[in-house]
């Protein structure tokens, strides 16, 4: 694998070459910094394919310059609903444990402990309102797994088995109830159809203005 910085137009595009890829894939990440990952190709292709994808690449970039991410200081805040809690407040008990017990405090460790602070208030969190919608709903999954995914925000699959990304519970309870919502409706549609949309809308009303401020917030799917 190699990692180099390429110039388009006005625009730093980070390449990483990996002979190994089938496809090719650009994404925006967090720190609004342009990512193209391709097996080995000409530079003729790689300038033609961003061509290609420029309209969506800056839509994205406009999207991560009005929606900023939140920033907090490590050790001393977590992001947690949407807000910013100090690691002191009472939501955030099993995070001061998990920093105190650490014999290294690097930062990779400390985000170790991050990572794993939002999955323990994952599955309590997110347990509690996927059972309560799916009683309102009346609809039976199998399981709720947790995962740290990097473009999806959750998951159903045919086994009934829903995953949620344990990043979720850094957005607002409103979007977290839209995201089970819609990973529960699917458990009766296994895709994006008229009807599938119109199940969520009977049981998150405001669904449509929810799914645009999630989309606005990050560049993640369902």
């Amino acid at each position: 694998m190699n990692t180099s910085e390429i110039s388009f137009k006005d625009l730093d595009v980070i390449h990483i070459c990996k002979p190994s890829l089938k496809n090719s894939y650009i994404s925006v990440n967090e720190d609004s910094k342009v990512v193209l990952k391709t097996s080995r190709v000409s530079q003729f292709y790689i300038e033609n394919l961003l061509l290609e994808k420029e309209n969506w690449i800056r839509k994205q970039l406009f999207r991560r310059e009005q929606n900023p991410p939140v920033q907090i200081n490590l050790e001393d805040e977590v992001l947690l609903f949407g807000e910013v809690y100090s690691v002191d407040a009472d939501e955030a008990s099993e995070l001061r444990a998990l920093l105190n017990r650490l014999r290294k405090p690097n930062q990779k460790n400390i985000l170790r402990c991050y990572d794993d602070f939002y999955k323990i208030f994952s599955q309590n969190y997110l347990s509690s309102r996927t059972q309560y919608y799916a009683q309102l709903m009346n609809l039976n999954y199998k399981e709720i797994k947790l995962k740290k995914m990097r473009s999806r925000w959750g998951s159903c699959s045919s086994q009934r088995v829903i995953t949620f990304n344990t990043g979720l519970i850094k957005l607002t309870k409103e979007q977290i109830d839209y995201v089970v919502v819609h990973e529960l409706a699917h458990l009766v549609h296994m895709n994006h159809s008229k009807r599938f949309h119109t199940l969520v809308q009977n049981y998150f009303a405001d669904a449509t203005r929810v799914k645009k401020d999630i989309k606005n917030r990050q560049n993640f799917t369902f």
